[in-house]
């Protein structure tokens, strides 16, 4: 792909487009037009950064309410292993490409703060990447292969070894860090890159994915096919509403895993969605979309156009979530919150949701990405959300169910920070 004209383009959708690219020339179209951004940069100190990969959210600014507010620039990179330094048992071979794993990711971490200001990354593993190994997982850690979970479903799936998860408020810090990692810079934010991913990883271009969540950024990207002029001005996710409240979502101490040689790291799930908006828009009201997001007791006061009367949470009660089957039933339509909530255990949230909008293949869509301590705990909001026991009637008032639709989905184990470079199934 090229980077494109800016004709015509808003500066922000230009910026998106620009990330989706990648590449060099996408740095140069990001500094002609925002010019060098001053990026705070990182530590000498690996110590001083937090044992968890997923720690975000502390080092994350927040809204007016208090809800934290992610990155604006996301990019997934698939990774497929360039070698297998374990594929004869060879002990040197892997401990030498650990240590340039390791090192490269130091790299970006010396370069960038670790904030929404600078960069935030993980980097998860696949179990078809754990599969390569003699031994197997341990107990303390639920790595399925991914799967269809409907009888609607059938996504391709990610099979390949790794996926590196990079996020900025700042188009040019992703794009960078995507490229010092291999071997297209010398510095970094001013970091000298000594050491990259090449001869350790392949970057699969066709599996790179990139997206992009904030207010107003989702209605600047009417000009792609299937995204309608009316989404929300204000909106920051493609379906026009808030999310991410901070009582809707598990905390990180929640999603981590708490024993074994894996502690401090979480499974993470990621589905690829499409987004059926000109239906959603044109052929539902405000207030049926309230009642299908929320539940059939919300009305439009209560969430307002894109759901900022709602403050911390998505003023779901006990109640309503215990009447779910009788809305089904009596009512015949219900929220797709107020499913999911079905799955809380002694009434709070299993899984911490980071999923930011896309326009991939120049359709709108969403690229779900969930943090849960067991896949099971995925599997469980997802069949509650699915609500294949409810008597709905029609798919279209069952949620936001029939307007969602599954193109990939990958699992992925995401090691503590320790084990994060090629990690084995008993790392210590």
């Amino acid at each position: 792909m090229t980077v494109p004209e800016r004709r015509g383009l808003t500066r922000r959708d230009y910026l998106r487009a620009v990330v989706a690219v990648g590449g060099a020339s996408a740095i140069s179209a990001c500094l002609d037009e925002r010019g060098e951004v001053d990026v705070p940069a990182g530590t000498n100190d690996p110590g001083s950064l937090p044992a968890r990969q997923h720690a975000w959210n502390e080092f994350l600014e927040t809204d007016d309410d208090g809800n934290v507010r992610p990155p604006e620039h996301h990019v997934l990179v698939a990774l497929s292993l360039a070698d297998d330094p374990a594929g004869e048992n060879d002990g040197d071979s892997l401990e030498e490409a650990t240590e340039t794993v390791e090192e490269s990711l130091r790299t970006l971490e010396r370069a960038y703060e670790w904030s929404n200001d600078g960069l935030l990354f993980t980097v998860g593993y696949t179990p078809s990447y754990f599969d390569r190994f003699d031994g197997k997982l341990p107990e303390t850690v639920d790595l399925p292969a991914p799967e269809a979970l409907t009888d609607r479903e059938d996504p391709a799936f990610d099979e390949f070894d790794a996926l590196l998860h990079l996020a900025s408020d700042h188009p040019e810090v992703v794009l960078r860090a995507e490229e010092a990692l291999f071997g297209e810079l010398e510095t970094v934010n001013g970091e000298p890159v000594e050491t990259d991913l090449t001869g350790v990883f392949d970057r699969l271009e066709e599996r790179r994915r990139t997206g992009f969540v904030g207010p107003g950024l989702p209605a600047e990207h009417t000009d792609v096919d299937g995204v309608p002029d009316s989404v929300p001005e204000e909106a920051p996710f493609f379906m026009g509403f808030r999310s991410g409240f901070q009582e809707s979502q598990a905390t990180e101490d929640r999603v981590t895993i708490r024993d074994g040689p894996f502690a401090s790291g979480a499974t993470q799930q990621l589905s690829s969605l499409d987004i059926q908006l000109d239906v959603w828009f044109e052929q539902e009201s405000h207030a049926q979309r309230v009642m299908k997001t929320f539940s059939p007791d919300h009305d439009e006061d209560q969430v307002g156009d894109i759901g900022e009367a709602l403050e911390i949470s998505n003023g779901l009660t006990d109640e309503q979530i215990d009447d779910t089957e009788s809305d089904a039933r009596n009512r015949g339509v219900v929220g797709h919150a107020q499913k999911a909530a079905r799955a809380r255990e002694d009434g709070e949230p299993i899984i911490l949701r980071r999923d930011f909008n896309t326009v991939d293949g120049d359709t709108p869509g969403t690229h779900f990405l969930s943090l849960q301590r067991e896949m099971d705990d995925f599997l469980s909001v997802r069949e509650a959300m699915t609500g294949a026991d409810l008597d709905v009637g029609i798919i279209q008032n069952n949620g936001i169910l029939g307007y969602i639709f599954v193109g990939r989905r990958g699992n992925y184990l995401l090691p503590p920070r320790s084990h994060r470079a090629l990690p084995t199934p008993s790392p210590d």
